[in-house]
Order: C-alpha cells, then structure tokens, then sequence
C-alpha cells in the first residue's frame, strides 16, 4: 500500500475510520490522476460520445488496481460496507459511494444528494454492458442473459437440418473458421442460418474468425496407403458384426473407415471400375487375395446409388491399389467371373511418434515431416523432422527458448540452429509417445515474433466477411496497431457496421488489452474473446484461471462483452460425457456474455446441458456479484 497500515487485529475505533476515509480519498485521487493521463493518449482514438464513458471508467479502474487494496478491503468489510471487490463497472461512482458512507460515519453532515447521484450512476453505467452485449450478439433469451456460440463443421454447409436444430435449441452465434473450407462452402452455411432463422423466428448472428498468422507444422509424408477392413468381434473372437465396405464407381479415392465433422460414422471406401461396379447385384461375392496373401470375399449387400454399392467381408483385409477383384456374378445356369483391380487410395500420412528426450529438426524447407531414421540397435541415426508452414519465424528463435506444438501436448526446447532450421529436443510428451502431425498450431512463448496480424489470406477473406457476417473474429492481434490496421481495412471495404471480436491469444495481447479495445469498442460493435488454448500454451497453464479473471475483469470496466471459449463441456461435445469439472467451468463461464462450443459429434447434447447450467447459474451470480436465490432446505 502506498498509504500507512492500518490496524484491523483490534475493534475499529474513530481515528481508524478517519484514517480509512483519507486513504479511499487518496486512492480516488491516484485513479483520477491515471485516468486523465490514459484519457488523454487515448482521445484520438474514440469516436462519438457512446463509447467515452466506458473509455473513462476503464481508465479509472486500472489507476485504482495498480495499487493493493486488500487491507482495506478487510476493514471496509469489517463495517458493513462496500469493500469494493465489485467495483469494475462503475468505479468512481463506487468510491464515492463509500466515501460519503464514511463521511456520515464519522460525523461528516450527511451528503445525500451526493449518495443518490453516485446510486444513479451505478444504474446508468449497469445499463452499458447490457447494451453493447445486445448490439454485439442481438437480443437475449429470455431464460437466459448468456449467449451461446458454436463453432460450425464442414458439414453445416450440407446438412441443414443439422444449422437448424443448433438454431432451435439456443444456438445464438454461428462461428465460421476461415483457415478451413473456402467461401463457396461459407456461403452454404450462411444460407443455412439465415434459413434457419426465418423458419424458427430466432435470432442468430455469424461470426467468421480470420485465421491470422497462426502458426502451423507443414504437411507429413504420406505412407502406402491400405484400406484395413476389420470385423467386430467379442471377447472370444466369435465375430458379431462383418466389416463394411462402399464399392465407389464415381471415381472418388479410396479411403479407411472414419467419422464426419459431426461424429457420423462413415464406412470404408474402394474406388473401383464404373461399369464393373454397375453389373453388381445383391448377394453377388467378389473374390480377392489381400496385401498377407490371405484369400477373402465382399458379399454385395445392397445398392445406395448408381455409383455406390455396400458390400460386407466376414475377414479382416488389408487391401492396396492394383488388388484384383473378381466379381462372380449370380445368372442363371451361370457364373461368370468379372474382373476389376482397385484404383487409387488415398494417402495415408506417416505416423510420427514422439517421446521425451527425442530430437526433432524443425525445417524451414517445405519438404514432408518424417519419422526419424533407426539404426539395428534402435539408435536414431537421423532425427525425424517437419516444416515450419511460415519459416521466416525461425529467424528469430534462440538457443534454449521454447517451442510448444499441438496447444502445448509437445513441448520442446531449441538445441541448435542452423541454416536448414531448428534442432529441438523433446521435453515432455506423453508417456508412450505423442503423435507429431500436420496442420497442428506452433507456439513461441520466449520469442518475440512481431509478425504482421493480417496475412494476404486474411484481406482476401475479410471481401467475403464484410459482405456477408454480422462480426469478424480477429485472430492473434497483438497491439493497438493491429486494431487500427483492420478498422482501415473494414473502411476500405464499407463495413463500418460489422462487429468485432480481439481474440486474446498471446501475452503481447494481453499486455496491451486496454488499448486494444479502446481502438475497437471506439468505433465498433465489440467483444473480447478469451482464447484459452493458444493464451494458456504462451503464458503457462498454471496462470490460466488468474489471467481469465482479470480480462474479465477489464473488459467490464469497459463494457464490452467476453467471450468465454476453448474446450467447454469438452468430453461432452467430443465423447458425449463430461467432466465433473467441465461442468463446473460451464458454470464460472456464465460471468461472461457469451460461451463458445467447439465442433464435435455432441454438440447438440452440449447446447442443450449448457443452456440448462447458465439459466440456473444466472440466478446465483452476475458477473462477480452473487445473487441470493432462495435455497430449498
């Protein structure tokens, strides 16, 4: 504290009180101090009136939080009154509040037009949150304050009954990723919620996140690829389900057994001869000799399409291009044997295994990632090695700084650098290996990059954005820069009225939110999203919960909505199960404005625990505020 220590052991006496009333004086002073100072580098950058109250207030309030205040806290509390734990919407009006509370305390006349102004202001400032949130996402439910944000699959774009029952269970803001798919395929989606919400009457925004300069490992070399067919089998081995095949004449590849972006499982594929595949009828067999040399049979089962027809093997298969297929047709008084030979598979990627204290060579060569070479005495000879997809970052990594990869399920430190790259040795994996693949996100939390927040892709992206979603998600911007230099390109494209989301994701962001959002929330609808994955990998997990709090924090002071994203209900979306504490962070997360989802399997069971865990919340908490519902015994 920079004022004395007051006393709390002994009963508070009058000379306390009028110790604590000079010091709450000079704290309201210090953060007045700060807020002009903030205010006045700030001016330049907030346009109109709406936005500079808010401006003001979280100026206020990081002048009164660069000081402890805990000690006073406790005495406060000790009295009755405020102790100023919930003073971030409203903080000189809090102050003041407190102030004239103490003045009457300690024999000062009763200020009561001031005590009234002060209760005012804490209603009209109230109102502000409330009001951008609903400029932001648009009108709120009414069994719940919360909004919910899913993030769309490939497949939203083709299945609309899907778009429409995220809709009509609560979906309140569709998010697009735009490092995946292309504009014809958002397009579809779009469509499909503006559908969804004509037929439903509900509200849903889209949100599309640029993909920004995320840093990714480079594509891996592809193995022979082989379709496994494989019976399910119980525990004796006594086979109780044949595996299933689709025999594709559209000329398609060939593919292994896999699930959709929703979960949906999706047979195995072979992509065989047009006309062959169309002489096929049901409970015709069709001959083969596997990659083992173990001889085999498909049974037709029935025919989905004119180029697709379901087969079922009895056997476990390994099959590979140029494998021939011998159908034995079923016509009367005669079996005559059609041969085909499978076409193209399609690659299959090399698995990489990783283990603790592995090397690992990050190339700035675009060649495909490969295992590392082994000697007879299982020695590596040649470390395995993968691409860095932006290598010009390699220039700034020096010797012992880190490198996380996959949202931190790698870490590695660097060994060397050289001109092919950089040597990293593995420092935590799992224990029996982590897989190292491509596309997968590479963190430098000791690196200071100071790369550029909008790629070439991004402007690219930002033409379709601006013409047809309600906010843009602002991926990796670091610095007021990177605000003022979208806000320039949504000028330049007439899209003064989209909305934006800053997603915090580096410490470079962090450190510099304030400024962030007073270059957006100036002239923009605008939120802060906390994007836990890519933020808890820079500043360390163990800072994660700490760091969410005071952006939340912040951003009240501000006004401005928060996203609350990364991994909720996590087991529940991906494996229909959720964690204990999943759910107890599905409830924390209610403090924010709106709760993101991500894509998985269950995501329509999520939306619906969800959006029944928030309305319950709503009426325990509001923000940091606890609400005192009846409790029931």
């Amino acid at each position: 504290m920079s004022t004395s220590k007051l006393a709390t052991d002994n009963p508070i006496n009058e000379q306390q009180l009028a110790k604590l009333l000079l010091d709450l004086k000079h704290f309201r002073a210090e953060a007045e101090k700060t807020q002009q100072s903030l205010l006045e580098s700030w001016q330049p950058h907030i346009h109109g009136t709406e936005f500079a109250t808010s401006a003001s207030n979280m100026a206020a309030y990081i002048g009164l939080r660069r000081h402890d205040l805990r000690e006073i806290q406790n005495v406060l509390a000790s009295i009755g009154l405020s102790s100023l734990g919930r003073t971030e919407g409203h903080v000189l009006a809090n102050l003041d509040a407190v102030i004239h509370a103490l003045e009457a305390l300690t024999g000062a006349p009763t200020q009561l037009t001031k005590l009234l102004a002060a209760a005012n202001t804490f209603n009209e400032i109230g109102n502000q949150l409330t009001h951008r949130t609903n400029r932001l996402f648009g009108p709120a439910h009414q069994h719940r304050a919360v909004r919910i944000m899913v993030t769309f699959p490939s497949e939203a774009a083709t299945d609309y009954p899907f778009v429409k029952e995220l809709v009509r269970r609560g979906m309140d803001c569709a998010r697009i990723n735009c490092a995946h798919d292309s504009p014809e395929v958002w397009q579809k989606m779009i469509e499909h919620v503006r559908q969804a919400e004509k037929e439903l009457g509900r509200n849903c925004k889209v949100m599309m996140d640029l993909a920004g300069p995320k840093l990714r490992t480079g594509a891996v070399a592809s193995e022979q690829s082989v379709v496994h067919l494989k019976p399910v089998r119980n525990k004796r081995g006594v086979i109780t389900a044949p595996a299933t095949v689709i025999l594709d004449g559209s000329g398609s590849s060939g593919c292994n057994a896999g699930k959709d972006g929703l979960g949906r499982r999706l047979p195995a594929r072979l992509s065989v001869d047009t006309d062959w595949q169309r002489r096929l009828k049901k409970d015709d067999h069709i001959n083969f000799t596997d990659l083992r040399g173990k001889d085999g049979s498909l049974i037709v089962e029935e025919r989905l399409s004119d180029s697709e027809v379901r087969a079922s093997c009895q056997t476990t298969a390994y099959l590979e291009e140029n494998i021939s297929l011998k159908h034995i047709a079923h016509i009367k008084h005669n079996h005559p044997v059609f041969e085909t030979f499978i076409n193209v598979i399609a690659a299959t990627p090399m698995n990489i295994l990783l283990r603790e204290g592995d090397m690992l060579m990050l190339t700035r060569e675009a060649i495909p990632g490969e295992s590392a070479e082994i000697d007879e005495a299982d020695n590596s000879i040649i470390p395995a090695h993968i691409s860095c997809a932006q290598p010009a970052v390699l220039d700034h990594l020096k010797v012992g700084q880190r490198v996380l990869i996959d949202d931190g399920q790698i870490s590695t430190v660097v060994e060397a650098l050289n001109e092919e790259g950089a040597l990293l040795r593995v420092t935590r994996a799992k224990a029996l290996g982590s897989k190292l693949m491509a596309e997968k996100g590479l963190n430098f939390p000791d690196s200071d990059l100071a790369l550029p927040a909008l790629t070439e892709k991004d402007l690219l992206d930002l033409d379709f954005v601006a013409a047809h979603a309600d906010i843009v998600g602002y991926s990796f911007v670091q610095s007021a820069a990177d605000m003022q230099a979208l806000i320039e390109a949504m000028v330049a494209r007439n899209a003064d009225k989209l909305g934006i989301v800053a997603k915090i994701e580096t410490k470079n962001g962090l450190r510099n939110l304030p400024e962030i959002i007073v270059r957006g929330a100036g002239k923009h609808p605008f939120g802060v999203m906390i994007a836990r994955g890519d933020l808890a990998v820079e500043i360390g997990y163990e800072r994660l919960a700490e760091t969410q709090e005071e952006i939340m924090w912040l951003c009240e002071s501000a006004h401005v909505p928060v996203i609350w994203a990364t991994q909720v209900l996590e087991g529940l979306v991906k494996e229909n199960l959720p964690s204990r504490a999943e759910v107890t962070d599905a409830a924390m997360a209610e403090r924010a404005e709106c709760i993101m989802l991500n894509k998985g399997p269950f995501v329509l069971e999520a939306i619906d625990v969800l959006d029944h865990v928030v309305a319950r919340m709503q009426s325990h908490q509001q923000k940091k505020s606890p609400r005192m519902r009846t409790l029931h015994w």
